[in-house]
């Protein structure tokens, strides 16, 4: 019985072979990628990952992602614009953070403690208080270069009175 179907099956392959269905799929005439490779166990995580362009991050155990988010902190309220969103982004974190403390999961043992939040928001207030000091500096000196307009207009007019 399986000889026939194996049969039949091998007969429609050749079929669709001559009449050319398998001439245009993607990756013809193309190496197998990872072909001579040394064997990876984990190909199919790694695949999926870049496929759906998942950051790495997501394999760490939950208290190693802790540790990330935390050293991500300044870099993640930098943007914010209100104090009041700084605090509520912190509140979130130590909430994860105090969750994983009281029921930790079978990943090493890393010390995390919560962040302090007051830390946080004077380093946010420092960095939004040294970007406006930063922008005002700035400013005049934009301001009082001429525009690319006004150099034009003058320049044929300059040049005509040495000349």
């Amino acid at each position: 019985m399986t000889e026939a179907w194996e049969a039949s099956v091998e007969a429609k392959i050749q079929d669709a072979v001559q009449r050319g269905e398998f001439d245009d799929l993607p990756g013809m005439g193309k190496p197998i990628p990872g072909r001579g490779a040394p064997y990876d166990e984990a190909w199919w995580i790694k695949s999926f990952l870049e496929r759906e362009a998942l950051p790495s991050d997501l394999l760490l155990p939950t208290s190693l992602q802790l540790r990330r988010r935390i050293e991500q902190v300044p870099d993640e309220v930098r943007d914010l614009p209100t104090e009041q969103s700084v605090r509520d982004f912190v509140g979130q974190l130590n909430a994860q953070i105090v969750a994983w403390l009281r029921f930790p999961d079978d990943g090493p043992r890393v010390a995390v403690r919560p962040v302090n939040t007051e830390d946080v928001v004077r380093r946010w207030r420092a960095e939004r208080t040294r970007a406006k000091v930063t922008s005002t500096v700035t400013e005049p000196a934009a301001v009082g270069t001429p525009s690319r307009r006004r150099r034009r207009s003058w320049w044929p007019l300059w040049r005509r009175r040495r000349g």
